[in-house]
Order: C-alpha cells, then structure tokens, then sequence
C-alpha cells in the first residue's frame, strides 16, 4: 500500500523533474544545507530533490508542525533531521542551533529563525540561503546590513504569492475549519485580521464558502482595497465583536490578545492562518483572571471558559491551523510544487554565484520566476 508521503512525493511533478536534472548537474555536491522548515509530506519531496542535488541536509523542523511520519521517512532516506515535534519555544531552539553547529553552507528558512541565531555566532563558510515566509522577511530586513550574503525571499515572488499564499493558504485555512470544527460556513460571519496574500486568500475562501467576511488591515491601502474587493471594513473592535469566527494571518505577534475577551461573543472560534504561534495570544488568554477554566472540547479545539460564561474556542492552541490538529495536512501538493521549484532554482542560484550579496533579503529575481513559470507547461 502507498503511504501518504508516497503519494505526495510521486504528485510533486516539478519537483521530480527538477530532482532529476540536478541529479546529473549535481549543483550542491559537497555542500551542507540547513533547513529549518515545517517537516511534512510536501517538504519531504523537497528536501529529497536537494539530495538528489548532491546536498547533504541537516533540517529541524517548525514549532507545532513536525509531523513524525515525515521525519521517519527523511532519516530512512539519508537526510539528517534534529529533533522532532515540539511546541516548546526553548526545545526548538535547541534544535535550530543543533542544524547551525553543522556550519551549513546554505540555509532554507522558514521565519528567519535560523539567520537570526547564524548573526549570533557567524562561521566563514555561509554562502547565503532563502527565507520561505513574510515572517521571516518582516524580521530579516532590518538585518541585511549584517547578514551581506544573498538571502531570496520565496514569499516574495508573485508566482509564491499567488499559488500558494492567495489560492493555497485560502483553501487550506477554510479546509481546516471545518475539517477541526465539523461546523459550516454559510451565513457566519468572519472576521480576517491581515490583507497580504494569505488574506486576501482566506477572506475570499470563506466568502466564497458564503460566509459574511469582514476585514481587519492597518495599511490603510490595502484596507482600502478590502473594501473595493468587496469585503466589509470596520473597526478592529467592531469586527471582533460581530465576528463569529477570527482567523488572523499577518505573520505579527499578539494579534488577539486577553484585552481583546471583552470584545469577544460568547462561541465565538479563534484560529492563525500565519507562520508564527504567537498572532493568538494564547497563553496570555488562558492565564487571564478573566478565565475560569481551559478544557479540550475536542481534538484541535481548546475552549476557554470566562467567568461571565462566554466560550471562546482557539483551535490547534493557536499553532497554524492548517498544519495542526486531525489529520493535518496544509497547502495543496500543486502549490506547493511550484513554491518549492522556487526553492530549488533559488539555491542553485546562490550556490552558483548567479546572484550576490547585493541580493541579501531580496524579492526571487525576475529571472528565475520566469523559468519555473516555463517549467509549469513544459
């Protein structure tokens, strides 16, 4: 019988294509790649295709999304991998500086994680690598002065931003609602805090899904084009105290926090689309005098008890919905087969010395979005 990482391996076309020509120009012989990325069926197929590559990797995975079956799969096919599911800030820590004390020559991040502990104690061999995430660029930027090595930003090629944060993330945040809650859409009324491309995504799902979406945005453009899409705008408070269902996706931290319980209805349902677990409060929350008491109600769904009675229920304890929880299985194979054919062309790139330190925390050259773009149709 097929297993699911099988499944989607063999499904990641690009990747496979992709593998198999660096299996004849071998672009990352003799070289160590670190990755700290969330370790599931879609980043196995691409961390197997680094291999074929000539790569060594040493990958760790993300807080709350490593999934055991993968990290199974990536050691019985030769890929070295710290540690293993955790939620715990300083484990992960741990973890991620484990994959540094290997020296990587390259490093494919995912929220800056690993750049920023590299800035800690720089080694001399580091080429330069790529950042995955919003997040990671958010936190990388003001630090490009002091990285000075190429570091492409996949989330900021338009083929990342429309593939996968717009139309994958869109469907992948809606799919898990309602795989976690069991509950509809229609009718509901949903607040979304953040209108980048993983917003815009999953405000449209759910409206598409026919709920009543309101959006929430502090750029005052991008409100503005909420708005012209279609979408209410209010308030923040206003929204949250209509909302029935909140999903922030902004890659900040403390989004919803304990002073927003007074705002909250009673059942409302709290869920992050974004990288990090820290856009929901969660610990703060369940820590408030105003909380009367935490209980599981089901699998994926905490429901905090206040004292005047209201429920609030946060799912997967504020980790990213869509890789937590039952059967977690996150963004569509397709999409994510593009966006890592970004990750692969990328690398080689650095590698080969195709883009330099003037490329540091940078958009994917124009270049290099054209040939997977090409590669799609081939």
């Amino acid at each position: 019988m097929t297993s699911r990482i099988e499944w989607v391996v063999s499904s990641c076309r690009l990747l496979a294509r992709i593998g198999a020509e660096m299996e004849s120009s071998r672009p990352f012989a003799g070289r160590r790649i670190g990755t700290g990325i969330h370790l599931e069926p879609k980043t196995v197929a691409l961390l197997l295709a680094l291999r074929r590559g000539g790569a060594e990797v040493v990958s760790t995975g993300n807080l709350g999304s490593t999934q055991p079956d993968a990290v199974s799969y990536l050691v019985e096919h030769g890929v070295t991998v710290v540690g293993g599911p955790t939620t715990d800030e300083d484990e992960h820590d741990g973890h991620l500086r484990a994959v540094l004390a290997t020296e990587p020559d390259l490093l494919l991040d995912n929220g800056g994680d690993l750049f920023v502990r590299y800035l800690e104690s720089p080694y001399a061999s580091l080429v330069g690598g790529t950042e995955e995430t919003t997040s990671g660029r958010m936190r990388l930027e003001p630090l490009r002065d002091r990285i000075a090595l190429p570091v492409l930003v996949i989330n900021d090629s338009p083929i990342k931003q429309f593939a996968e944060n717009y139309h994958a993330v869109g469907q992948s945040v809606l799919e898990s609602f309602m795989r976690i809650t069991n509950r509809a859409t229609n009718g509901k009324r949903v607040t979304v805090l953040g209108y980048g491309g993983c917003g815009k995504g999953v405000a449209v799902s759910f409206q598409r899904a026919f709920a009543v979406v309101s959006v929430v945005e502090l750029d005052p453009v991008r409100r503005l084009e909420a708005h012209l899409d279609g979408f209410l705008t209010p308030e923040r408070a206003d929204a949250l105290r209509d909302a029935e269902i909140v999903v922030t996706v902004t890659g900040a931290r403390d989004v919803v926090t304990a002073a927003d319980l007074p705002l909250l209805r009673d059942d409302v349902i709290l869920a992050n689309g974004g990288h990090f677990p820290t856009e929901i409060a969660y610990r703060a929350i369940v820590a408030d005098r105003r909380v009367q008491s935490t209980l599981q109600s089901a699998e994926g769904i905490d429901t905090v008890v206040l004292a005047d009675g209201r429920r609030v229920h946060v799912l997967a304890g504020g980790h990213m919905v869509n890789l937590n929880g039952p059967r977690p299985l996150g963004n569509s194979v397709e999409s994510m087969d593009i966006g890592f054919a970004l990750q692969l062309r990328c690398l080689e790139a650095v590698v080969q010395g195709s883009v330099g330190a003037q490329h540091a925390v940078v958009p994917v050259p124009r270049w290099i979005d054209e040939q997977v773009a090409r590669s799609v149709f081939a």
